[in-house]
């Protein structure tokens, strides 16, 4: 039986669950550092070299905060997002502001903080002047339609609503010179959970060749191409973890072969990994509540859809450790589900495991982002604690579970006393 692994043993996961009440995240600091010098470390060979954290992934600020250490700065798509990297101090070209249908106030606060803002739309040329003013730095979005085959979630680019199409670009980008726009860059993002390690190959490939084309119709320069994230991980254990070096290797070769003959040399290379930084290296970690066997058989956790959608929404594999019993045969099949009413609240479906007993401590495996991130309030269903493994093997709170008095912190009740009906 393929198992993954984590970094506490049985015996410390016990101790953390008798303080921190079940369900709850649990991120790992030390593999999480590991990992981000390892990535800056493959790029190192390109001057200008930026991994934007997208914050979306885990968006809590002792996450950025680490990552901002370590030299990443920060992936925004809205106003809290902003601010939680304003909060640790990430500001400036320190942030890509990429965002869609974006709201004015959005834009200003990303003008305020210094923000690259990354255009999605040529609409949004004259709305971003009108609001804040066009900056000197710009870069926009490309939407390579037909031209490439999108990722599973993604879909097919010319399908989605993201970004310019080409002949966008090369408007877009003359409108904003007009505008007093002196700094340019590329960026694109047309995958998710990717795999194959030559699709990001291709894909610098796909901006370099833009790039080029821009520099001679336009006689622009541009500064950076940013290859966004969409970098997958395996969340199976048989599957293999995108060979990041040689990914490096590829877009060096093509760098040296497109970019450094052609005058362009020096250009950065900026992505916005989330998922590959931090997915691996967090844990839901849940209880089991009741035991039910009619049709099929089902262990009830006490987390559900609410602390975790991608299994539900996507029907998607997180693997299942069932603490105590890793090395027992995996000699019954169950259901894990929520408590949510709704028959897509299942964590997994007929999965191989040990025999449940009531009180068994699960671990849900790589939820370090999109897993806490998602979470939302349907049924009344309170959002859960996110604690963070330290290095030294300590555990802190990183943010406290949702009470009944958050949930209800937004309505009126005094009102209600006035209100006929």
């Amino acid at each position: 039986m393929a198992f993954k692994t984590f970094p506490f043993s049985d015996e410390q996961l016990k101790d953390i669950v008798g303080k921190y009440q079940t369900p709850f995240h649990i991120y790992d600091e030390k593999s999480i550092r590991q990992n981000a010098r390892h990535l800056l470390d493959l790029f190192s060979w390109n001057q200008g070299f930026k991994e934007y954290f997208a914050v979306k992934a885990t968006p809590n600020p002792f996450i950025l905060k680490i990552l901002k250490a370590e030299g990443f700065g920060a992936d925004c798509s809205s106003l809290p997002e902003l601010i939680l990297s304003e909060e640790v101090g990430v500001v400036g070209e320190e942030i890509m502001f990429s965002s869609n249908d974006t709201p004015a106030n959005e834009y200003i606060k990303a003008r305020k903080l210094g923000a690259t803002i990354n255009l999605d739309d040529i609409t949004h040329i004259s709305f971003l002047e009108e609001c804040c003013g066009v900056p000197d730095l710009i870069s926009i979005r490309y939407n390579p339609g037909k031209l490439r085959i999108g990722s599973f979630i993604m879909g097919k680019p010319e399908e989605v609503k993201f970004g310019f199409t080409k002949d966008q670009i090369f408007e877009g980008l003359k409108i904003l010179r007009l505008k007093g726009a002196k700094r340019f860059g590329l960026h694109t993002f047309i995958a998710s959970n990717e795999l194959n390690p030559q699709y990001f190959v291709d894909t610098a490939e796909m901006m370099f060749d833009l790039a080029l084309e821009v520099k001679d119709k336009l006689s622009i320069k541009v500064e950076f191409v940013n290859l966004s994230g969409g970098i997958g991980i395996p969340y199976k254990p048989d599957e293999e973890a995108v060979d990041l070096r040689y990914v490096s290797d590829g877009i060096k070769k093509c760098y040296n072969r497109m970019i450094k003959p052609n005058g362009l040399d020096p250009l950065a290379i900026f992505m916005e990994c989330g998922r590959a930084i931090t997915g691996p290296y967090g844990y839901l970690v849940s209880r089991v509540l009741h035991i039910k066997d009619i049709y099929k058989k089902h262990a009830g956790l006490d987390a559900n859809m609410a602390n975790l959608m991608r299994p539900g929404m996507y029907g998607a594999y997180n693997h299942i450790t069932v603490i105590g019993k890793e090395n027992k045969p995996h000699d019954h099949v169950y259901d894990v589900t929520g408590s949510i009413c709704e028959p897509i609240d299942r964590f997994a479906i007929d999965r191989p495991l040990p025999e449940i007993e009531i009180g068994d401590i699960f671990v849900i495996h790589d939820t370090g982002a999109h897993g806490h991130s998602m979470g939302f309030n349907y049924n009344g269903k309170l959002r859960s604690a996110e604690l963070l493994l330290r290095e030294n093997g300590e555990v802190v709170q990183i943010r406290r579970a949702e009470t009944v008095e958050d949930y209800f912190a937004t309505l009126n009740f005094k009102g209600l006393k006035d209100f006929q009906v």
